[in-house]
């Protein structure tokens, strides 16, 4: 086990002026389960790629423990990765799978057969160790894949997106099995995912990635409770956080229909701008008669049994489009499609972010 370093870490594509990964700072504890986020393009699976040695270091350095393994090859960094695709030999049985890695260091064949006993015990995989990849679901194949990370003892797992092939359902499932496992084996391990609930859920922290750039990294909680910026406070959180841009006025932020968002004087003199957004989780949020509050119309009720969902199009003076909001409701009290309604903010729970650079303004 070892802790991870990336000291400003920049990977440049051949052919291309813009990093894929920019100067990249962030430090993995000796034992941490680290979960790398961001939409596609973003240079998380560079990120991952470049601590296993996949691709190159254009500047900066990466650290595993207190190595400087920037430039060192794959084999030598002790480190075990578990892929998308899963990779493994269709023709090899899954004992002979799991266990392919000890076989081309030679381990003694005794040794083998323990270790991949122990890791099939792990996984639950005993009854299939002699079956071959084609006779296996798609979460049993994910497991063999896991399987042969654990038999070869690394400092670090990385893991980039293992569950993308999988079914909703046996996501789910799988994803609590790996957190858990991670916590029995005390492995540090970076995790890459473009699913923020995933991320969310499995994570001791989470780091946030835009356009190769770290935008934050935090623990699950304080990224959704306290996010750094706006592109932070709309990709953490399922559904959407709700961003709805108001002008700057003497009271406050003025979003329509003489509803008024206060301001602080530290907020009022941070702001760079004419405009602040305006941010508000679905559960911050209440739909109230018409007038009373920001103007919206109901366009679309969800009823997922235990909540519901209420998804309205505000008209915000000075923007050319309408809002998109998003409203948690009371199962037992849904609004009406089409209604005309009124939606207040919990004023104790609205984030707000200067409109010009999206940083969040001082609470």
């Amino acid at each position: 086990m070892a802790r991870v370093l990336f000291d400003k870490a920049t990977r440049i594509y051949p052919g291309s002026d813009v990093p894929a990964v920019d100067a990249l700072d962030l430090e993995v504890e000796d034992g941490e389960f680290m979960v790398l986020v961001g939409p596609s393009g973003c240079g998380k699976s560079t990120s991952l790629r470049m601590l296993a040695g996949l691709e190159g270091v254009d500047k900066g350095e990466i650290y595993i423990g207190d190595r400087d393994v920037t430039h060192l090859p794959p084999k030598d960094r002790d480190i075990a990765m578990v892929f998308q695709n899963y990779a493994l030999y269709p023709h090899m049985t899954v004992a002979d799978n799991i266990g392919f890695h000890l076989k081309i260091k030679r381990t003694p064949k005794p040794e083998i057969r323990e270790r991949v006993l122990e890791a099939a015990k792990l996984l639950g995989l005993e009854e299939f160790l002699d079956r071959k990849p084609a006779r296996l679901s798609g979460g049993q194949r994910q497991r063999v894949a896991m399987g042969r990370a654990i038999v070869r003892q690394p400092q670090v797992f990385l893991m980039d997106e293992p569950l993308s092939n999988l079914d909703a359902k046996l996501r789910v499932a799988t994803r609590t099995q790996i957190a858990s496992l991670q916590r029995r084996l005390g492995v540090t391990t970076i995790y890459v995912t473009h699913d923020q609930v995933e991320a969310m859920t499995m994570g001791d922290r989470v780091a946030v990635l835009k356009d190769g750039i770290l935008q934050q990294v935090d623990t699950p909680l304080k990224l959704y409770e306290h996010p750094r910026n706006v592109f932070v406070g709309g990709f953490i959180g399922s559904p959407a956080m709700n961003l709805v841009t108001g002008s700057v006025v003497d009271g406050g932020v003025d979003l329509g229909g003489g509803y008024i968002v206060p301001l602080t004087p530290a907020q009022r003199s941070s702001v760079t701008g004419e405009t602040v957004v305006v941010g508000a989780r679905p559960e911050a949020m209440r739909i109230g008669a018409e007038g009373d509050g920001l103007k919206a119309i109901v366009e679309l009720v969800e009823e997922l049994g235990s909540d519901a969902y209420a998804y309205c199009s505000a008209t915000v003076p000075g923007q050319d489009e309408s809002q998109q909001i998003t409203v948690r409701c009371d199962v037992r009290n849904t609004p009406q499609k089409g209604a005309s309604v009124g939606l207040q903010i919990d004023r104790d729970s609205v984030h707000l972010f200067d409109g010009a650079s999206g940083e969040r303004l001082t609470d």
